[in-house]
């Protein structure tokens, strides 16, 4: 067995693993359901990977995943943190009194669920549940109601479990006690140096942790999703330094993660130097707890080329999550695939991979970057001819912010994840795949020195709760269509019920504008003589010594994927 823990960390990272989460909870019903379509019934995936089996106290058995989630205090919205499969523990205050002194208490209104949320419970309870009441099951009225379900989420999603539709387990749902909804005041790098500190919160996590890592047979690595934006950055910082002390040996692959909001310009030069101070340490600090980082995170998503058959709000951290965690199920659908040996071929997934295989990869090669750029084809153009076999590789778009396009870097090496495409008008087989990205690679005018390219014919299913994002050029089955569909705009899981997807992981010199932004921007505000930002970092924590330490990790960053680089951390 070898296992994943994923831990997501920040509200937009929450965002992503609840989409994550529920395109797994889709692959599991669809390969369950006896009229489901055959692709999701395969035997080369093994969802154990990221999920474990267990028993309530009333001696049910479950299938949970097995995830950390870190998020603010009243974030969950109407979910409980005990989950709702097992009613173990009370929120009830304890009966000890240890405090003489006067006493404060904050209580908010439990929150309202929601007609997804709503509908969840009924069909849980065996009660159909028809625009909200009680009612008949003809398919009609169940068409309405998914109908009202869309409507609804489209509407509003305050926070990330009002789409959720995964069952967790108690020890999963981490709530930062005092620390309260508010991402705009908890926006910078000092705000949260000391939350994972105080109160010994930095225990109770790293015992939950432990709780997942212990039952695993063999662990293959830790999936960490952090939003870095603001102050959960020192927060995933000081969790990654215990996890890099307690399990040397196992790689952590991160992703760097920014949700809408985070990218606006700032409204003055203090905030300026705040922000570009945030980014720097924020990025050298988590990317010395883990062996591969990846940024993720546009300013605006709906401009870029990866929303070509998209139509994204940039505000909305529903419509922008749902994008970033399709190119994550796609990353790591090679973790889940049953390896082969070296004869033997399966007719369903070819490519399987570890986590240290691909922090190996892309990271211990080659030039040894460590930061790799995410792209994305969201849907997969299909790949029959050559024209639409060079589109693919057009069409992967990154996600990756402040990227060089059309760079010629000869020591690249990348690997790719192609599932469900497309050949003639049926899902190809996995020899059809592998035949039509090498022939697009061997005809492209740049080439990676190494690409490994894994493959599974089974499409990215699309949950009832997936926001309405696809454009009206994009079919049933996820296919490009030739014409527009008329009176639509955007199209939903009523739609579209599954698409081809490729993804792609790379070590490329085109991160080189990412990284030297960063430096450059330490090295103005902070480090130079007369820096604006020097008293700042003082006030977050970090001496000279330390914010010298900072330059010199980001400096070595770039000479790396720069070597002939005359930069230095050190001031002129």
């Amino acid at each position: 067995m070898r296992e994943i823990v994923t831990i997501q960390v920040g509200g937009f990272a929450n965002f992503i693993g609840s989409h994550f989460w529920n395109f797994q909870d889709e692959m599991l019903g669809l390969a369950a359901d006896p009229y489901g379509d055959p692709l999701f019934k395969t035997q080369s995936l093994n969802m154990d990977v990221l999920y474990r089996t267990g028993e309530t106290p009333q001696g049910t058995l479950t299938y949970t995943p097995r995830l950390l989630s870190i998020d603010f205090q009243g974030s969950f919205g109407s979910m409980s943190l005990q989950g709702t499969l097992y009613n173990e523990g009370s929120s009830a205050p304890s009966e000890v009194v240890t405090w003489a002194g006067n006493i404060s208490t904050h209580e908010s209104e439990p929150q309202k669920k929601n007609l997804f949320l709503q509908s969840l419970y009924q069909e849980e309870q065996n009660v159909p549940l028809i625009d909200g009441i009680n009612g008949g099951t003809k398919d009609s009225q169940n068409e309405i109601q998914d109908a009202d379900i869309v409507n609804c989420l489209d509407k509003g999603v305050q926070f990330w479990t009002d789409f959720s539709k995964v069952h967790y387990h108690p020890q999963s749902l981490y709530e930062v006690n005092g620390l309260w909804l508010d991402a705009q005041a908890f926006d910078n790098y000092g705000i949260g140096r000391d939350v994972f500190t105080e109160n010994l919160r930095g225990e109770e996590i790293c015992n939950r942790l432990r709780f997942f890592v212990e039952e695993c047979d063999r662990i293959q690595g830790f999936q960490f999703i952090v939003e870095d934006s603001g102050g959960f950055s020192p927060v995933a910082s000081d969790f990654l330094e215990c996890i890099a002390d307690e399990y040397t040996n196992t790689p952590v692959l991160l992703y760097a993660v920014r949700g809408p909001g985070t990218h606006m310009n700032p409204r003055s030069r203090k905030q300026t130097v705040i922000r570009d101070l945030h980014d720097a340490v924020s990025f050298s600090r988590l990317s010395s707890f883990c062996k591969m980082i990846v940024p993720v995170g546009l300013p605006f998503l709906s401009r870029s080329k990866a929303s070509t058959f998209l139509n994204i709000e940039d505000e909305n951290p529903y419509h922008c999550s749902a994008v970033c965690a399709a190119a994550l199920h796609s990353t790591s659908l090679p973790f889940c695939m049953e390896p082969l040996g070296p004869t033997a071929d399966s007719s369903d997934a070819s490519g399987a991979v570890d986590v240290n295989g691909i922090v190996q990869m892309l990271a211990g090669q080659s030039r040894q970057n460590m930061v790799a750029i995410l792209d994305v084809a969201m849907p997969c153009p299909s790949l029959t001819g050559r024209q639409d076999e060079q589109s693919l590789l057009g069409n992967l778009q990154p996600l990756t912010p402040e990227v060089a396009e059309d760079v010629d870097d000869l020591q690249a090496v990348e690997s790719m994840t192609v599932h469900g495409a497309i050949w003639s008008g049926h899902r190809a087989s996995v020899s059809e795949v592998k035949k039509a990205i090498h022939g697009a690679y061997e005809r492209a005018i740049t080439r990676p020195m190494f690409c490994h390219l894994s493959v599974a014919r089974c499409p990215l299913p699309i949950p009832l709760p997936f926001p309405s994002i696809f454009g009206n050029l994009v079919g049933q089955q996820g296919e490009l269509l030739g014409s527009p569909i008329l009176g639509s705009i955007s199209r939903g899981s009523l739609d579209v019920h599954s698409i081809p997807m490729a993804a792609r992981l790379r070590s490329s010199c085109a991160i080189l504008p990412f990284l030297e932004n960063r430096l450059g921007n330490l090295r103005k505000f902070g480090i130079e003589r007369g820096s604006p930002g020097t008293e700042l970092l003082r006030t977050w924590g970090f001496g000279k010594d330390e914010v010298e330490d900072i330059g010199e990790t980001l400096s070595k960053m770039v000479k790396t994927v720069k070597p002939h680089s005359e930069i230095s951390s050190d001031s002129d």
